[in-house]
């Protein structure tokens, strides 16, 4: 059974940062592309930021470009999104997810989703 949990998720202030982790039980790791959505209250899932599976390319939205950073580290099977300049908007649910190989932002292309990290921004 395939599971994504994450974590790194809680309650800063705006202008903090956060690193948002997420573990990966597919197998091999190092095939699957890997990302983040986000759902606010109220509000679609959207796309966040994607790792490719070879790990050379990485898209982000343009509200996030600049302020987050997706990488991955294969040898722990893990993805990370770190998140500097917080703003109140970027309060959410993160999503990790994961896709054999294909490397999309549409959520409808990734087969495995985490259970989410709630990560709320104070002004």
């Amino acid at each position: 059974q395939v599971q994504l949990v994450e974590s790194g998720g809680g309650l800063v202030q705006a202008g903090g940062s956060l690193r948002l982790s997420c573990v990966a039980s597919v197998r091999p790791f190092s095939m699957y592309t890997m990302g983040w959505f986000r759902q606010a209250p109220g509000k679609e899932r959207e796309f966040v930021a994607a790792i490719s599976w070879r790990g050379g390319e990485t898209s982000y939205a343009d509200s996030v470009k600049g302020r987050f950073t997706i990488s991955r580290d294969n040898a722990k099977n893990t993805v990370y999104l770190l998140i500097n300049s917080l703003k109140p908007e970027d309060t959410a649910v993160y999503y990790c997810v994961a896709n054999y190989q294909r490397y999309s932002d549409f959520p409808s292309v990734y087969n495995y989703w985490g259970r989410g990290t709630q990560v709320t921004v104070s002004s």
